[in-house]
Order: structure tokens, then C-alpha cells, then sequence
């Protein structure tokens, strides 16, 4: 097996809404803020080759919103999903799997684009199966009036209608092992229902993509949740019992959304679970 990670690019997202009801004061020390209080965020995809199987899982924004949508996040830098997958070796085609942690459009909306004469819309992996869940999939096909905006139905609903759709099991618990896709997936519901977090067992190691369940280093604290979160005090219970079971177990946790921090891991102390090590993905993928 070999990973690779997909840098799909970068944009910036308010800072007092990625940490809630955290005072700036706190969380600028981690995560600074510009004169307009947005901080850099990443959309950082993971690509897995096991055999004939080459799964990426996420994909972000894409490029098919209109200007003033994208007006709204203040891209920068020049990475893309293709200038990556060339850097590895890959081009879209060879994708077989595309793993959605969930539907948000900062997650999924790489995985469909405008066809050739920009009528409608088309899987921009057209080789590769899209994975979701039954119950994520209603709850973003239905979605509630918080999250709808979120919910692109452009970004979604070609996923069904090109036949590419599939869907995981889903655990009696939380934890689903030996998924269809190889990896074992944690599922969690405090951001949105049934996000899934895929824990990958590599070199010895369990590599854990955080999604939005850890957005960035920053968030470590328990308390330090999203204001975009749904369900915020069922957060705070997953994220203490993730992280438990990290510094416990020594997982390497991949972050998809820090721009400065690409996987770390935790340790307990006494103020809780806090930051241990920081790595690259060179230092841990080669």
C-alpha cells in the first residue's frame, strides 16, 4: 500500500465560526486571523494505492461554482487535484474509488463537473465508484434548513444519476471494520449526520483522515468546536472519545483542513489531550 496526499486547494473560512464560541484571544494563538478574521484553510484529499485499487478520499471544492461563490472563500495558492495526482503519477482516470467523508461542498464538490458544452454536470471521476452512506445520503438529499446551503444538489445528485453510486455499511455502534474499502471507519454525528472517518492501517501505523471531526491542529482543546457544527455537545463527546483512543493507541491523525499542519499526533496530560508531534506526509508516506 502507498498513500499520497492530494492537495485540492486552499481558501480561507472565518475564524470565529470554525471555533464557535471560543474567544479570538484563544484561538489565534494556533490559528492567526487576517483583517478581515479569516484563516488559511486547506482542502487536503488523501489518495490510498492498495493493488489494483486507488481510493482518494474527499475531494474539495472543485471548480464548477460561479465567481461570486468562490468570492466568498478567498482562494489562494495554485494546488489542484490534478497538478497533484500528476505529481504522484496518476491522472483522474486511474481512480477506481472516491470516498466522501460526507457531502459538504468543501468535501465533495470536486467529484462532479460541468460536461463538455456546460449543460448539466458529470462524474469528474468516470472510472471510479463515489462512496457515501444510506443514512448521510438522505440526510444531504433532505437536508435541513441549517445545512442546506452546504448540500449542493449539483455536487450530489449526478453521483446517482451516473449509476457511480454506492453506499457502506453502516456499524451497530461506531465503528465499521474491514469496510468495502479496506479501512476501517469511525463514524461520528456531532457535524453533520454520520460523517465517516476512515482509519487507515499502513506501515504499522493506523493514519486516521480527521475530516471535520478534528478541522485542524487548533482544535485539539474538547471545547474548541465548530460553529458549524449541528449537534456541538455530541462533539464534544466524540472528539474527547476519538482522541482518547488516538493518544492512547498512538494514531497519526491526518488533517484535511490545516494549512500548516499536515498529520500529528496526541498525547494525554493533564489538561486533557494535547498536541504531541507534528509530521509531514514525506516524513510518514515515504
Amino acid at each position: 500500500m502507498n498513500l499520497y496526499p492530494i492537495n485540492a486547494g486552499n481558501f480561507k473560512l472565518d475564524g470565529g465560526a470554525m471555533f464557535g464560541v471560543v474567544p479570538k484571544s484563544l484561538w489565534t494563538r494556533t490559528n492567526p486571523a487576517d483583517n478581515n478574521n479569516m484563516i488559511d484553510i486547506a482542502a487536503r484529499c488523501l489518495l490510498i494505492e492498495d493493488g489494483n485499487r486507488l481510493t482518494l478520499i474527499d475531494t474539495g471544492m472543485g471548480d464548477k461554482q460561479s465567481e461570486k461563490f468562490f468570492g466568498y472563500y478567498f482562494l489562494w495558492g495554485d494546488d489542484s487535484i490534478d497538478k497533484s495526482l500528476k505529481k504522484h503519477g496518476f491522472h483522474r482516470d486511474d481512480i477506481t474509488d472516491v470516498f466522501m467523508t460526507h457531502l459538504h461542498f468543501d468535501h465533495c464538490g470536486g467529484s462532479i463537473q460541468w460536461n463538455k458544452d456546460r449543460t448539466g454536470y458529470e462524474p469528474a471521476f468516470k472510472n471510479a465508484h463515489f462512496w457515501s452512506n444510506q443514512d448521510h445520503w438522505q440526510w444531504a438529499t433532505k437536508p435541513n434548513k441549517r445545512e442546506k446551503a452546504s448540500f449542493l444538489k449539483e455536487n450530489i445528485l449526478p453521483m446517482e444519476e451516473s449509476g457511480q453510486l454506492k453506499f457502506t455499511s453502516l456499524p451497530k455502534l461506531d465503528l465499521l471494520q474491514n469496510s468495502k474499502l479496506g479501512f476501517d471507519i469511525f463514524f461520528v454525528n456531532g457535524h453533520t449526520d454520520k460523517q465517516m472517518i476512515p482509519m487507515i492501517k499502513y506501515q504499522g501505523k493506523i493514519i486516521c483522515f480527521m475530516a471535520d471531526l478534528l478541522p485542524t491542529a487548533g482544535h485539539l482543546p474538547i471545547p474548541f468546536v465548530m460553529g458549524y457544527d449541528t449537534r456541538p455537545l455530541l462533539t464534544l463527546d466524540e472528539k474527547e472519545k476519538f482522541l482518547k483512543m488516538a493518544a492512547d493507541n498512538n494514531y497519526y491523525l491526518f488533517l484535511e483542513h490545516d494549512a500548516h499542519n499536515e498529520i500529528i499526533t496526541v498525547k494525554n496530560t493533564e489538561k486533557g489531550v494535547r498536541l504531541n508531534e507534528v509530521f509531514s506526509c514525506n516524513d510518514i508516506f515515504n
